[in-house]
């Protein structure tokens, strides 16, 4: 489901210093989708400018894989109280 294609169009795409994603694959019953997870402790230890960069990187390698027709769900890997 992770082609070639989807591999290059992401790395095509340059994270904030500090920070990436995590790309998981998963199918059920036929249908398969890709989670893009981020890590929220990363995240919170950018400075401000670099966290908006973070979001921005996000959302295009999103579209990246969505233009190469995946289907993508965000999430992130949240803090443990």
């Amino acid at each position: 489901m992770y082609t070639d294609e989807m591999r290059r169009a992401v790395r095509s795409i340059r994270a904030p210093k500090g920070f990436g994603l995590d790309i998981v694959e998963h199918s059920t019953e036929g249908i398969g989708w890709i989670e893009l997870v981020a890590d929220e402790i990363k995240f919170m230890k950018l400075l401000d400018a670099d966290k908006r960069s973070a979001v921005e990187y996000m959302v295009r390698v999103k579209k990246a894989l969505e233009d190469n027709g995946a289907i993508v769900q965000l999430t992130r890997r949240a803090v443990e109280q």
